[in-house]
Order: structure tokens, then C-alpha cells, then sequence
């Protein structure tokens, strides 16, 4: 694959893009979310509990979605959903912007650009949005007693979660994990942005579907998700692990100190296999987050193109 050569057809404003990429991530998570509170269940089952013991009440997808299912009823896999949705409508909408804005200038033109234009939007959209992503983790992780892994933090709602651990930890508080999702969102944003643009050049290059067909931007999403999915999932992990940890009155995690002792204390406890707990529901939940979004972005954007010029 190769990245593309001329100056994108379709110019879109940035600011514009913001809202398309926001509105596009926001409509791909509502069907996503069930695979995303089974992903975090998964990723929090086998750590090592402050008092010592080990919890695993998972053994795959399909019997973790009948357990939270039969726990915490239909809604319960919708768990952290509004938050969900800030977090997709804040970290994209800033991913999405950033990322046209550099298309816009020529940056994804020169060699690497595509990769670099996709890091450096996904670390500042993931900066943006990492508030949100804490209180999800906190309220997906949240069941009862009998299949609970991972910290319970017992929040009441979504304004309740922000508004405590305001209370108790203060503004940064609420950035708290944000080591960890930083790599993680610039890894996956490098790798999703880049391999999608080069993936709808190389399906255009095929001759398989018309040039401004759904199934190019479609096609192009399916191969983008497999390398993104890959390529995050250990992150994905240490990042779960560090945003759902609990803290002592000092707002300091009481199992890990940061992203490098979070990622060695798997590999030494648990083994490297376990930084791709949950790869199966993450790769389910991610491929068709994957295609979905790039999918609604991309035909989003085909219509605000037509419009602004008929």
C-alpha cells in the first residue's frame, strides 16, 4: 500500500470535520458499546486485588456477554454509554479536526505524514477526551458483587463520577490514566488514519467497486481495523488497568505507578499473553467501531461536500 499522491478531491473545512468525525464516532459506539463493557471486564479479570486475591469470573465473550446480561439486565450492556459518548464525540471530533487540518495543509502528503498527522492527533484528542474514558472504564467495570473484577468504584451516574473524583482528587484527578491512553490513542490513531487513507487509495487502484461507492471507504475501514486492533491491544490493556486502579487520599494508584510498571507487572504476574486479554471482543468491538466510523465520517463528509457545492 501506498499513501496518496495528489491533494485530497474533497476538501472539507476542519472545523467542519470536527463535527462530522464527532457525529460519525458518536453513532458508531451506540452499536459498539455492548462489546466495549465485555472488552473492559475481560481486561480487569486476573489482577491482583489489593487484598490479595485474584478474581476471574470470565472465560470469553459470548459467556461474558450472558453474565452481565443475566447480572445487571439488557442495559447492563449498555453500561457507560453517555460516557462512551463524550469520549468518542471529544476524542475524535479533536482527532478528526486535527487530522484534516493536516491533510488541508499537505502534511499527509510528505513521506510519513500520514503516520505522524494520525499520532499527533490521536495524543492530543486522547488528552481531550481522557476524562471521559475514566469515568466509562469506572462504570463499565461496576456489577455485582458475584462477577465483579477490577476495582468497584460504586459511582451513581456519570455527573456523580466526575463530581467525586473532583471531590476527592481534585482537577487532575480527572486526567488520572492519562499516561496510559495517551500511547495507546496516538498508536491506534497513527495506525487507523494512515492505513485507512492508504487502504481507500489501494481499493480504488483495484478497479473493484466505483471510486465514490460506500464499499471504498467500507473495504477501507475492514483493513484498517485488523492492523489497529493489533497494534493497541497491549496498550489497551495497561491503559484499562490504569484508569479503573483505585487510590489512596493523595490520588496515587494503589497497584501501579504509571504506564511501564503497569505493562511489567502484567508481563511478570499474569504473562505477556495477558496484555491481549480480551483481543477477541476488542477486535469485535474495534473492527465494526473501526468501519463504522471511518464509514459514517467518510460518507458524512460526501454529503456536506455536495451540499456546499449544489
Amino acid at each position: 500500500m501506498t499513501t496518496p499522491t495528489t491533494h485530497p478531491a474533497m476538501y472539507i473545512s476542519p472545523p467542519v470535520d470536527f463535527v462530522l468525525g464527532a457525529s460519525a464516532c458518536c453513532m458508531a459506539c451506540v452499536f459498539t458499546n455492548p462489546l466495549e463493557v465485555v472488552k473492559t471486564r475481560l481486561q480487569l479479570q486476573g489482577e491482583l486485588r489489593s487484598r490479595g486475591s485474584y478474581t476471574r469470573h470470565y472465560r470469553g465473550v459470548l459467556q461474558a456477554m450472558v453474565a452481565v446480561g443475566q447480572a445487571d439486565g439488557l442495559r447492563g450492556l449498555q453500561k457507560g454509554l453517555t460516557a462512551g459518548l463524550l469520549y468518542q464525540g471529544l476524542m475524535n471530533g479533536v482527532r478528526f479536526y486535527l487530522y484534516s487540518h493536516a491533510e488541508d495543509i499537505g502534511l499527509t502528503q510528505k513521506p510519513g505524514g500520514n503516520i505522524a498527522a494520525g499520532a499527533i492527533a490521536g495524543a492530543i484528542g486522547a488528552l481531550v477526551g481522557s476524562p471521559a474514558y475514566l469515568v466509562k472504564t469506572h462504570l463499565q467495570a461496576q456489577t455485582v458483587a458475584a462477577i465483579a473484577v477490577g476495582h468497584q468504584h460504586n459511582h451513581q451516574s456519570v455527573s456523580s463520577a466526575f463530581e467525586t473524583i473532583y471531590r476527592k482528587q481534585g482537577i487532575l484527578g480527572l486526567w488520572r490514566g492519562v499516561n496510559g491512553a495517551v500511547p495507546r490513542v496516538m498508536v491506534g490513531s497513527a495506525v487507523q488514519l494512515a492505513t485507512f487513507a492508504s487502504a481507500k487509495e489501494w481499493v480504488k487502484r483495484q478497479k473493484w467497486f466505483s471510486e465514490d461507492s460506500w464499499l471504498v471507504a467500507l473495504t477501507g475501514g475492514m483493513i484498517s481495523s485488523v492492523g489497529v486492533a493489533i497494534a493497541m491491544m497491549p496498550f489497551d490493556v495497561v491503559s484499562t488497568r490504569l484508569y479503573n486502579q483505585p487510590v489512596d487520599v493523595t490520588g496515587k494508584g494503589r497497584l501501579y505507578i504509571g504506564f511501564l510498571d503497569c505493562f511489567l507487572k502484567i508481563i511478570h504476574k499474569e504473562g505477556i499473553l495477558a496484555l491481549y486479554k480480551g483481543i477477541v471482543p476488542a477486535y469485535v468491538r474495534l473492527g465494526p467501531h473501526t468501519i463504522l466510523s471511518l464509514l459514517f465520517w467518510e460518507e458524512l463528509r460526501k454529503l456536506t461536500y455536495y451540499y456546499q457545492h449544489h
